[in-house]
């Protein structure tokens, strides 16, 4: 019997929707789309973008349709691992925007628009930001002013300009509002000096007054046309006012972790060892590595061919780690944002529409180093907790564990009471064994840690 199932995500588009049969994704495109694709086609924009590597190709398949609105289906390429705003970085954010603009541009001189300028539209792979939504696209009328400019500025303009120019973590304002950062709360979140600069001014403060203004208001549509040149002239703006803006990785509690390890040499050069065998002898198809800081260890992996998503709490971090595999033209490494304390959840319409870190998984192999201690210490977190989750996340696991001796563990009890009895190396292997094997146990020469190799029980204890 053929498994049928519509991805959760695609609704909100009446051209189409995406749905997994034998569990491979699919794509419909509807009868009332059918126009602006086969123009699509034809223009040559769709062959455009994806030579450019812009936009992910596809290929038209034979499968019946799944109602009596559809006109084709398609089976796009495959994203690696989906991930969302709120886990990228601020050039993550930047480069996704960049590349909306680009296609808007390309588009314009094929006769057609994009009809929304949504950030979830864009994925990551290849180290690069690509275009995903096949359905973005629709023919050019002149007079018409951009569908897709609000969402835009709410989606990319905005936590850009609140990240750049007062505080990075704002960015997270992106987990709470799906649908983009509101024009007013940016607005009033902005410092004054924002006021004077024209594209802040224009694409926020302005449009925010405009927004309310208008609200509730009946426009007249034929009476607010926008010449082409001045669309160009918009999309210029806009194009200008995010390349201006930067943002220095500076200032986080973890930035600069690796200037202050207690580490050795010897025992760092051990663990790269310990890990390079591990992925040799067990060749996972996808790692995640979390707490990976700036990627040292994720580069181990990805050097090998490995897909590696390397997540870190630190924006810095995950800032740096991105401008690494930039400049080094990396294609099989992923940094993202993670609080693993409070990791990305079901978020959107029905708790579906953006699917949690955890239901990402489970991914052949994580690495857990210099982690748990700050999960079981920082966070209040038991290490019978820390077994199950990695179980759920996970088939092999490659952890340290490091000792209350540990001159690290001590900073973290300088400034409360050590309540942590359970946390010991015999408890440790004791509630991992519930979950795991322990296949490897390796002490660390000249520190105090203990590198572990696992894999999870077939039938472990829930």
């Amino acid at each position: 019997m053929t498994n049928f199932v519509i991805e959760d995500s695609s609704f909100r588009d009446p051209s189409g929707f995406l749905f997994y049969q034998d569990n491979i994704l699919y794509r419909q495109i509807n009868k009332s789309y059918k126009e602006h694709y086969e123009f699509f086609i034809e223009s040559g924009l769709y062959e455009e973008l994806v030579k450019k590597e812009l936009m992910i190709s596809h290929e038209e398949v034979k499968i019946e349709n799944k109602n009596n609105n559809g006109f084709i289906v398609i089976k796009p390429d495959i994203i690696p691992l989906i991930s969302y705003p709120y886990e990228w970085s601020f050039s993550q954010l930047k480069d996704a925007a960049l590349l909306t603009i680009e296609i808007q541009k390309i588009a314009k001189k094929h006769n057609m628009i994009l009809k929304d300028a949504s950030s979830y539209n864009i994925q990551f792979k290849n180290g690069k930001p690509i275009f995903i939504d096949t359905l973005s696209f629709e023919k050019y009328i002149e007079g018409e002013s951009w569908k897709g400019y609000k969402q835009f500025c709410q989606h990319f303009f905005a936590p850009l300009a609140l990240m750049s120019h007062k505080d990075i973590r704002l960015g997270q304002l992106l987990r709470i509002h799906i649908d983009g950062i509101p024009l007013d709360l940016t607005s009033k979140l902005l410092p004054m000096r924002t006021k004077i600069a024209f594209s802040l001014l224009t694409h926020i403060h302005a449009h925010a007054k405009s927004q309310k203004y208008y609200q509730g208001k009946k426009i007249d549509v034929k009476k607010n046309k926008i010449s082409s040149r001045s669309l160009d002239g918009v999309i210029e703006s806009l194009h200008y006012g995010i390349k201006k803006m930067s943002w220095t990785p500076e200032g986080t509690e973890w930035g600069n972790y690796y200037l202050d390890t207690n580490y050795s040499d010897i025992s760092f050069n051990e663990k790269k060892k310990i890990i390079l065998e591990f992925l040799e002898k067990y060749n996972p198809k996808t790692v995640w590595d979390l707490g990976s800081n700036t990627g040292i260890f994720s580069r181990i992996a990805s050097e090998l061919g490995i897909f590696t998503v390397s997540f870190d709490i630190d924006p810095v971090a995950v800032e740096k780690n991105y401008r690494e595999c930039v400049n080094k033209q990396e294609t099989k490494i992923l940094p993202l944002l993670l609080d693993l304390a409070n990791p990305s959840g079901n978020i959107g319409w029905s708790n579906n529409e953006r699917l949690s870190f955890v239901e990402r998984g489970p991914v052949d192999a994580v690495m857990a180093l210099a982690l748990i201690h700050h999960l079981v210490i920082s966070n209040n977190v038991p290490l019978k907790k820390l077994a199950k989750f990695f179980s759920r996340i996970c088939n092999y696991l490659v952890i340290e564990f490091i000792p209350k001796t540990d001159s690290q563990i001590s900073r973290l009890l300088v400034t409360r009471k050590d309540i942590f009895t359970d946390y010991t190396q015999e408890n440790f292997e004791l509630e991992f064994k519930n979950y795991f094997t322990i296949l490897e146990s390796t002490d660390i020469t000249e520190s105090k840690r203990t590198m572990y190799i696992m894999e999870k029980k077939k039938n472990h204890e829930e």
